[in-house]
């Protein structure tokens, strides 16, 4: 599946936490935005990660799921802060 992840995190510390486990899982596109291929099992654990992390209270986490990319265009108006083009 493909995901599109975005966060609003009230406290900078937690917020440096969820940004350094998300870019080992997820392609960063900006700020506080990531998206990606992942397995279902692969998603379980992200968001098992997003829990154990964020304060439910103070904090937002908002994802998009697709079961293909082939559904999605991406499109994007002003400077690309971080093209999301494959590269080996």
């Amino acid at each position: 599946m493909y995901i599109i992840l975005v966060y609003d995190i009230s406290q900078p510390k937690r917020g440096v936490k969820l940004l350094n486990y998300l870019r080992t899982r997820l392609m960063w596109v900006q700020n506080s935005v990531f998206e990606g291929e992942v397995t279902n099992s692969g998603f379980e654990e992200i968001k098992s990660k997003v829990r154990s992390i964020i304060n439910n209270s103070e904090d937002c986490v908002i994802y998009y799921t697709f079961d293909s990319r082939n559904y999605t265009t991406r499109n994007v108006i002003g400077k690309d802060k971080n093209s999301t083009d494959t590269f080996i």
